[in-house]
């Protein structure tokens, strides 16, 4: 998209249509109501979707199903190839991808074009690779050990990292070999039709990829109940992923569920703190902090207190929010008005439970009252017991804890029900030492780069399965033997 977008999104005069559902290679309008999409900014329409029903999904499992057989039997190398091709066509469409998401959810466009646009095109390109490290058959004495689609995969997605997670479901069911239905959230549909559009040109085959709308209640309800759907992958909170997976086990489904976190950022007393700071609120903040894997628990030695939260409340400055379009914008609202209650309600609790608010707080903000903003928030003197250091608040909300010693430090990185990812920074040697003592699926060690090829996955109830490199291909695949 242009400059012509970027005016359009300020003065709230652009209105995104998502046409209808995409399924069997068309787009299909109905039945169901249109929902309007409301901006995080001010509240302007800025957005319309369908909303679809059970007899919706119907119609797209139906045509998932029929043309499953001829992908499954397609060589490995052919669809791999096709997913290249759909690397290469979201890559061409990254700026409309970015003000897609920057309208939908507010979140910043320097964002969106750096991580919400580019992350897919990185993902599918990677995930494509990966074709020749499946080992899709192998002998076993007088076993063929034969790796095979699961069948029907049904995505349910969410709205803070919209096409990212679907990318990271959809790719590697696609490179295994399944048909998908794809149910994006309901507040972040407006990459869908890109999406669509990008996987036609690719040369994906028609009903291989089907978007159905709606409510997740109604339409992820849907997909996970019913019987011709093979497997269901989901996104989202443990407590929609609890309830679905027990509608899925209604008809003994294969579940993949990626869920809450908790991140813990543990500075070890040799760490080297301008880096760790930098990095610290870069990943607790970016997103407006509305990602799983946000760090929202830093661990500090207690004879570092002080000087720890002086060089952080120095630092924040620079996140002040502001309007998405703005380039110079690095925390957007909220994406909803819920969200601001939700993460302002959060804020208030943990005052009443003894933190202290060293930066930020709860409240509106002067002069952007009118959105779903709230402040990036630092808080310090947090219990390691308390509301808002054991539950996911999905907001820029870092608390500063501290520890005596690495065995107390463990003891509360590893406290709470969650174990998705951590971070810990210091001597390497001492840190990849910490690292392995942390209940995470992934954890990142003096500020290493993201790595498409590493599984992403939690531990407890953060979730259950891994997307991403290769083990993420073979989520979405069975086993059979075949004996000879």
């Amino acid at each position: 998209m242009t400059n012509t977008h970027e005016q359009q999104l300020e003065r709230g005069t652009s209105v995104l249509e998502v046409p209808g559902h995409w399924i069997g290679g068309t787009v299909v309008a109905g039945p169901g109501d249109v929902r309007e999409l409301l901006s995080p900014v001010d509240g302007r329409v800025v957005g319309r979707s369908p909303v679809g029903t059970p007899e919706t999904v119907d119609r797209a499992v139906r045509a998932a199903r029929a043309a499953l057989p001829a992908w499954a039997a397609t060589a490995p190398g052919a669809r791999a190839e096709v997913l290249r091709r759909l690397a290469d066509e979201l890559t061409r469409r990254q700026e409309e991808i970015a003000w897609a998401i920057t309208t939908e959810i507010g979140v910043p466009i320097s964002f969106s074009r750096a991580a919400q646009a580019t992350f897919p095109a990185i993902v599918t390109a990677a995930t494509a690779g990966l074709v020749d490290e499946v080992e899709w058959e192998a002998e076993r004495g007088n076993a063929l050990v034969v790796r095979e689609p699961v069948g029907v995969v049904g995505a349910i997605t969410p709205w803070n990292f919209p096409l990212q997670q679907t990318v990271t479901k959809i790719v590697p069911a696609l490179l295994a070999g399944n048909a998908v239905v794809l149910k994006p959230a309901e507040t972040s549909p407006l990459t869908g039709p890109i999406l669509a559009e990008a996987a036609t040109a690719a040369g994906l085959p028609a009903g291989v990829l089907n978007i159905v709308y709606g409510d997740g209640p109604v339409v992820g309800e849907a997909i996970a109940a019913h019987p011709d759907v093979d497997m269901v992958s989901f996104t989202g909170s443990t407590a929609v992923g609890r309830h679905l997976a027990a509608t899925a086990a209604r008809t003994v489904k294969k579940v993949a569920l990626e869920l809450g976190g908790k991140t813990a950022a543990i500075l070890l007393d040799d760490a080297d703190l301008d880096r760790a700071i930098a990095e610290t609120l870069q990943f607790a903040w970016s997103n407006a902090g509305q990602a799983c894997g946000a760090w929202s628990r830093l661990l500090v030695p207690a004879a570092r207190h002080d000087d720890v939260v002086r060089r952080l409340t120095a630092a924040a400055a620079a996140f002040a929010p502001g309007h998405p379009a703005e380039e110079s914008t690095l925390v957007g609202p909220l994406a909803s008005e819920a969200q601001w209650s939700r993460v302002n309600g959060y804020l208030e609790t943990a005052v009443a439970e003894g933190a202290v608010v060293a930066y930020g707080g709860p409240g509106r903000i002067p002069g952007l009252e009118a959105g779903a903003f709230v402040r990036p928030t630092i808080l310090t003197h947090v219990d390691p017991s308390s509301t808002i250091a054991q539950e996911e608040v999905f907001g820029p909300v870092l608390s500063v804890l501290t520890y005596e010693d690495e065995a107390d430090a463990l003891r509360i990185a590893n406290g709470t029900a969650y174990g998705l990812t951590a971070a810990v920074y210091g001597d390497p040697a001492r840190a990849l030492s910490f690292a392995r003592g942390l209940v995470a699926g992934q954890v990142y060690v003096n500020g290493a780069a993201f790595n498409p090829l590493a599984p992403f996955g939690g531990f407890r109830q953060s979730g259950v399965g891994r997307e991403m490199g290769k083990e993420g291909v073979e989520e979405f695949t069975e086993l059979k033997a075949i004996l000879r």
